[in-house]
């Protein structure tokens, strides 16, 4: 046998770690000795103390090993160099059977392995080199090998699965650790390795040998082909002497090798084995390991030699050997059936289980195994009857995987949450078992069918039925305990009943109870097993069963005290865990009357319930709300009460045990709810609706759109879609989820209208937007030019629309879900509604924002009317509605032009008023004169109409001053003028006329086309952009009245004028020619003194200034002047005409005088006689 390369090291008695081991055990003489010597003395004794014990051998039989060769032996391995040394123990050779074996004992560096080894030990040394100073026991590792006739395949598996392996386990878990930093460090990977390790070694031990099969070649044969191999020839008859070809004696053993081929070969192609016994890797291995035999009794049937043999006998005329060679071997059937066999061996995932570490990996591995059974035997004739028990074989070794990695956790010492998720795990994995069994079986009754096999049961027996029966119970068996011990914990106001009551702790007591069950293996399942855990479970039960008369005693204690049955449900309910056990459901069962009579008024106020109907419910509402069809809401409506009514019901069996029934009241209760339970049966509901679906004619058909007269006159677009096929397919949708049998023909037409809904609802939406928005435009009659274009686009897609059917929706397969909308696939029809959607989407949000533009505007354009008069209000009024106008520019409405010009109209208009209030204002204002005071306040462009407006818009800005001008009547070189001239006021007059007007005539006009290229040059008048034009507008003689109004002005202004300026006269005329011109009549200068008393008026007051209202002539610095040179010449005058009266007094005097003479020199007699005449 070859030299073991790597021995392996275990853990000695003192609990090392164990070390890597160098098993070349090639020691030379070139090592250096160590630094300190080693007495080989030492090494002796502890030899001697060492190995009797464990060879089972007296110190005199072990002096062989210590030669004198010993102390070198020791030294080298004491060294640095050597890492194992290896003691021995050898069986003689012994000439009679009957003689007791004797042994002989080495001591070696080079390990070999011979049947005739009996048991080998190994000494390690734990570090470098050994040290003298300390004891050897802490130095070395100790490992004894057992050897065996076979293989030692089952020393190898057993230090590692029962050394290696578990101890590397316990440091692992001793270590702790989460699997994040445990799967950094590679430790499942070790694992893993540790697994595949012992599996393999497992494997080797229980493989079936196969008999290795040699052919016996005569020797002449053998020596002509191997000296034609050395000549590079092929061999041939030939090269044999011809009268060794016809030597009988030669063919006659020729003919016997052959029989002893046959029988050889036949040894193998009939070798089988029992499935049922041993190992699913047995089963697996033998077939592999028996198509690799075939394979190279093949290969030799091939070699030159075997046909040189053939040629011979042929030759021979020995036909009978030859021929029949290959029938009475069974070679090429047995190849046959092996490599067919081998289809379902090859690659078979049994490794997946056995070196499994967890769970998961459990799971995983039956998963991959059934999968692979069920797969390759529909393709391999492997025979059924063995199918059966390979996978019986494949449920031991399911078991047994199971019990290894749930005995490594410790169930009972786990906390509750981790036993029962690996319990749940385990009952998972049990499920996928069960799962992959059925459908083996079916495979396997598939196949049997197929093939015309003899029937046969096909029944397997898991070997792991008892192991999931245990597990089951245990499971259940921790959870009522994980009850019981929460219930008497301190949380639940239990466990200090224990000392009040009985002088127990109930807590502590469960606790006892439970350690009595840890102590046991909860897995075994064997006879032994299940007894020891039936006696655990009895000794648990008696130290439990004084717990729960405890909890009795407290449990009737507060029932005592119940006021009502919902206090008693409550208690119930707190307790409800405990009433799985016997003993405490028992206890509670005096209380059954008063349950029933609550339950009893529970089941009544649901009769009131259901007397109120579904419609007239709360329900009906909160199933509009939840879109609940009504069919659908009431029948879901009555399930609810009739699951109320079994919730009572079963309240009641929960607390007071099954069978309760039976009890006259129970009976009485329960024949009340079955009646009761008639009564919800929803099936006539649903007949009642099946018959009235069918009655109608109900269908998914017609075009896309139809036109619906108004009753008030008109017509209104609306889809053509009837919208009970909507509730249809939500009745149909509910009932199936209700589980009912709903016929083939109306869920069909269910399915078109779950089709079509999706659009249709679309459209609908689409439509009713769509009429929404044509309202808002009516509504809003300013905006209709601006939408007109997408109005007209979504009528566009209507007159597109009114061609569909609904028909083509239905007849094909709605790919709109699943294919994207640039797919070629899209159907055009489902294109149409999203394209009209989003086309009524366009004009609704296009609406929507020109109307909230339009109020913004309209909002500006009535604030023109009202806003103070100045150009910063009109201006930024007209600014907003120009960025309006901007911005529904960049959203590319249409005939923005001619709706801008109705606009700019409608400002025309509105600032015409304004213009023509300001022109009318200031006439009032120019026309009145404060004759009182002349030194009037500035006057104000707001009119008297506007007061009001202006208090309440509470603005300062945009008062603006009709200035009054004074004008000054002065004299110079005694010359008097006017200061300013006249003309000044008629141009200041205009001027401020023309600034008021101004303000309104230089605002800039609003314009549709800021954002247009190139329209400013298509050569517009520069008065277009601003709104001068307006001066021409005015419908009368609104403009002319100002400028008429200043020209009568002008010319009282210089009426008045004229007259202080004929005082110039007073110093252009001289006294001559004055006295020259009045001559003598007196009456000229009496009229003249008159007339110059009269026009003393003018000048001789006491006010120095003159008021025209806008205008003030101011004479102060002429009327002092004028008025003494007035004076001076009516002094002259009058003396003058004094002078005058004078003499012209004298005058008539001295004529009176003189005819005063006369007459009285007259007589009186003449006049008296003549005649008179009158």
């Amino acid at each position: 046998m070859a030299g073991v390369e790597s021995p392996l090291a275990v853990t000695n008695g003192v609990g090392r770690t164990n070390g890597a081991v160098n098993g070349n055990g090639d020691l030379h003489d070139a090592i250096s000795e160590p630094a300190i010597s080693f007495d080989p003395a030492v090494f002796r004794s502890y030899l001697l103390s060492l190995l009797p014990p464990i060879f089972g051998a007296s110190p005199e039989e072990l002096e062989s090993i210590f030669d004198e060769d010993f102390p070198a032996r020791v030294a080298r391995f004491a060294g640095e160099g050597g890492g194992v040394v290896y003691v021995v123990k050898k069986k003689d050779e012994q000439e009679s059977e009957d003689a007791p074996p004797t042994y002989s004992y080495k001591l070696t560096q080079n390990l070999t392995y011979d049947p005739s080894h009996a048991m080998t030990v190994a000494i390690i040394k734990h570090g470098p080199i050994l040290d003298p100073t300390s004891p050897l026991a802490s130095q070395l590792y100790i490992l004894n090998l057992l050897g065996s006739d076979e293989t030692p395949y089952e020393s190898l598996h057993a230090v590692i699965s029962c050394v290696m392996k578990p101890y590397f386990e316990a440091f692992v878990g001793a270590r702790g650790g989460g699997k994040d930093g445990d799967g950094k460090m590679g430790i499942p990977v070790t694992k893993k390795k540790f697994a595949e390790l012992e599996l393999s070694l497992l494997h080797l031990q229980q493989n079936v040998e196969i008999p290795e099969t040699h052919l016996i070649i005569h020797p002449l044969i053998q020596r002509i082909v191997e000296q034609a191999r050395a000549n590079g020839s092929r061999p041939s008859l030939s090269d044999i002497p011809t009268k060794t070809l016809n030597d009988s004696s030669f063919l006659n053993t020729l003919q016997s090798h052959v029989n002893q081929w046959i029988k050889s070969i036949q040894t193998v192609t009939k070798l089988t084995r029992d499935v049922s016994s041993g190992t699913a890797s047995q089963e697996i291995n033998f077939w592999l390991s028996l198509e690799r035999a075939l394979e190279g009794i093949e290969a030799q049937l091939r070699s030159d030699e075997v046909n040189m043999v053939m040629d011979c006998l042929r030759n021979a005329k020995r036909f009978h050997a030859t021929v029949s060679f290959g029938a009475d071997t069974g070679l090429k059937d047995a190849t046959d059936t092996v490599h067919k066999y081998n289809q379902l061996m090859k690659d078979f995932p049994l490794n997946e289980l056995l070196s499994a570490t967890d769970l998961d990996k459990i799971q995983e591995a039956v998963v991959l195994i059934f999968g692979h059974i069920n797969r390759k035997l529909k393709l391999s004739p492997y025979p059924i009857r063995r199918a059966l028990p390979l996978v019986e074989a494949i449920s031991r070794d399911f078991n047994d995987q199971l019990l290894r990695v749930l005995t490594s956790h410790r169930l009972l010492y786990t906390p509750y949450e981790t036993f029962e998720r690996l319990l749940s795990q385990t009952m998972a994995i049990f499920r996928t078992w069960d799962d992959h069994m059925k459908e083996f079986t079916n495979v396997a009754r598939e196949v049997t069918r197929k093939r015309q096999e003899k029937f046969i049961p096909i029944k397997v027996i898991p070997a792991h039925a008892k192991l999931q029966d245990r597990i089951r119970y245990l499971r259940d068996w921790r959870k009522q305990h994980e009850q019981l011990a929460v219930m008497t914990g301190p949380t639940k106001g239990l466990g200090s009943v224990g000392t009040e009551i009985g002088g127990m702790d109930m807590e502590a007591e469960v606790k006892e109870a439970y350690e009595v069950m840890k102590r046991i293996d909860v897995l075994d399942v064997s006879t032994e097993g299940s007894e020891i855990w039936v006696a655990a479970e009895n000794a648990y039960n008696e130290r439990v069963a004084r717990v729960e008369n405890q909890i009795i005693a407290r449990l009737r204690d507060r029932l005592g005290t119940a006021r009502n049955a919902n206090e008693m449900f409550r208690v119930f309910s707190k307790f409800n865990a405990l009433f799985v056990r016997p003993k405490i459901r028992g206890a509670i069962q005096e209380y059954q009357t008063q349950l029933i009579d609550s339950v009893k008024e529970d089941i009544k106020r649901l009769h009131d319930k259901f007397k109120t109907q579904y419609r007239f419910s709360e329900a009906y509402h909160m199933s509009q709300m939840r879109d609940l069809p009504p069919i659908s809401g009431a029948i879901i409506w009555a399930r609810q009460i009739d699951r109320q009514l079994q919730t009572y019901m079963k309240r009641v069996e929960d607390v007071l045990g099954k069978g309760w029934e039976l009890y006259a009241e129970g009976q009485k209760l329960q024949s009340e709810s079955s009646a009761f339970r008639k009564k919800l049966d929803v099936r006539p509901v649903y007949e009642a609706w099946l018959h009235d679906i069918n009655r109608r004619d109900m269908g998914v058909g017609g075009r896309l759109f139809e036109i619906v007269r108004l009753r008030g006159g008109g017509f209104q677009l609306a889809v053509n879609f009837d919208p009970q096929i909507i509730t249809l397919f939500k009745e149909v949708r509910n009932l199936l989820w209700q589980n009912f049998q709903v016929p083939h023909a109306i869920t069909n037409m269910a399915k078109d209208a779950k089709r079509v809904y999706p659009h249709a609802v679309s459209l609908m939406e689409t439509v009713r937007t769509y009429g929404q928005t044509l309202d808002l435009v009516e509504n809003n009659k300013g905006i209709e030019w601006l939408v007109a274009e997408y109005r007209n686009e979504a009528q566009r897609m209507v007159t597109k629309g009114m061609n569909i059917r609904w028909d083509y929706f239905v007849n094909q397969y709605d790919t709109a879900r699943y294919v994207s909308t640039d797919g070629a696939r899209d159907n055009r029809h489902i294109q149409f509604v999203r394209e009209f959607a989003s086309v009524v989407s366009i004009l609704q949000d296009k609406t929507n924002n020109v109307i909230d533009l339009y109020k913004d505007i309209l909002r500006s354009v009535e604030e023109l009317s009202t806003c103070s008069y100045t150009s910063d209000a009109f201006r930024e009024l007209l600014g907003k509605v120009q960025a309006a106008i901007d911005r529904l520019n960049l959203e590319g409405y249409a005939n923005l032009d001619h709706w801008v010009a109705e606009l700019d109209q409608r400002i025309e208009d509105i600032l015409l008023q304004r213009v023509t209030a300001v022109i009318n204002h200031w006439c009032q204002e120019f026309e009145r004169a404060d004759d009182g005071d002349s030194r009037r306040e500035p006057v104000t462009i707001n009119s008297k109409r506007r007061d009001k407006r202006a208090k309440d818009d509470k603005s300062s800005e945009g008062q603006l001053v009709l200035a009054p001008i004074i004008h000054e009547i002065r004299i110079q070189n005694q010359v008097i003028f006017l200061d300013p001239p006249i003309e000044h006021a008629r141009e200041g007059w205009i001027r401020q006329l023309h600034e008021w007007l101004g303000i309104v005539c230089r605002l800039r006009r609003i314009q549709s086309s800021r954002y247009e290229i190139g329209l400013q040059m298509q050569g517009h008048v520069a008065t277009d952009l601003t709104y001068t034009s307006l001066l021409t507008k005015f419908p009368d003689a609104t403009l002319e009245r100002p400028f008429s109004l200043i020209e009568q002005k002008v010319q009282s202004l210089k009426d008045y004028v004229a007259k202080w300026l004929q005082f110039q006269s007073l110093w252009d005329l001289e006294t001559e020619y004055v006295f020259n011109r009045l001559g003598d009549s007196l009456a000229n200068w009496q009229q003249l003194l008159t007339e110059i008393k009269k026009a003393r008026s003018t000048f001789d007051t006491t006010e120095t200034q003159k008021s025209f209202g806008v205008c003030v002539i101011d004479y102060e610095q002429v009327q002092a002047r004028v008025n003494a040179k007035y004076d001076a010449w009516q002094r002259d005058i009058l003396s003058r005409f004094g002078v005058k009266l004078g003499n012209e007094m004298k005058e008539m005097h001295a004529a009176i005088l003189k005819a005063r003479n006369e007459l009285e020199h007259q007589s009186i007699e003449g006049l008296v006689g003549a005649s008179r005449r009158f």
